[in-house]
């Protein structure tokens, strides 16, 4: 249960979870991928506008929030073929915090987690250990710049590690493509008919051969933004880690709490 937290946070899991000993192959698998091409010379002006208008549009539907909050079912495959399902209540404060809660086997709540932009802290309900980490301790351990701004992005279902260096698309009738290439992350972003639906990262260093797949399916649009109720990460190293979160209710801008305090009597680790 503490890696299925681990892997709703993103915090510890995404990337540092395995280590690769073989280069894993960066090409996206043909049933996911429709190709890269760039802009011939004779229509700079015209790709440069799609790549612009494209661009804009994923910047224009990021969903703004003062506070989220959402019921997830987590269903998560580690590299040893461990199936693992738990239940996650999730709280979010823009800028200022990010809570979870994970049940398991008969509604019983094992542990609780409480993210800021200084720290993570984590109650393991269960074996009664209270675990605290700074930001910047993970930041050096996945070797990436995670962030409270970008984990809330995740789990929101913004995009992540997109950047505006933007070298390649391509176009069929109902998607578009956009390669960017970034200081962390090669990201190739695809939306169908206008909303994201899925983005490829691949790391830049290519010695890590670390690679992520996010999927974004079932979208809709009744409590106001644009939201994935079914999503998909599959992390690629040695091993490779499956997680599909189904958000059963969600909410936007409603009153929350976070209620987090350790017992005396857990063991600090």
């Amino acid at each position: 249960m503490m890696r299925a937290l681990l892997v709703i946070t993103v915090a510890v899991f995404l990337f540092s979870s395995c280590r690769s000993t073989r280069k894993i192959q960066t090409a996206i698998a043909k049933k996911d991928s429709i190709g890269i091409v760039t802009a011939p010379i004779e229509n700079v002006e015209d790709s440069s506008a799609i790549i612009r208008e494209t661009y804009s549009k994923l910047q224009a539907q990021k969903i703004a929030f003062t506070t989220f909050n959402a019921k997830v079912d987590v269903d998560y495959v580690g590299g040893d073929g461990k199936k693992e399902n738990v239940n996650a209540t999730l709280r979010m404060y823009k800028d200022s915090v990010i809570w979870i809660a994970v049940t398991g086997l008969f509604g019983i709540e094992g542990l609780r987690a409480f993210i800021t932009k200084d720290s993570i802290k984590v109650i393991n309900k269960l074996d009664k250990i209270y675990t605290g980490r700074s930001v910047a301790y993970v930041q050096e351990v996945t070797g990436l710049p995670l962030d409270l701004a970008s984990l809330q992005d995740l789990l929101i279902g913004n995009p992540v590690f997109l950047d505006s260096n933007i070298i390649s698309y391509i176009k069929t009738p109902t998607t578009i493509s956009l390669l960017s290439i970034g200081e962390w992350f090669k990201n190739l972003i695809t939306l169908n008919n206008g909303v994201m639906h899925h983005s490829k990262l691949d790391d830049t260093d290519m010695s890590r051969n670390r690679t992520c797949e996010l999927s974004y399916d079932e979208h809709e649009t009744k409590k106001g933004p644009d939201f994935s109720t079914k999503r998909r990460i599959t992390v690629t190293e040695k091993t490779k880690l499956d997680i599909k979160l189904d958000f059963k209710s969600y909410g936007f801008n409603e009153t929350l709490s976070f209620p987090f305090s350790v017992p005396k009597n857990y063991k600090r680790n």
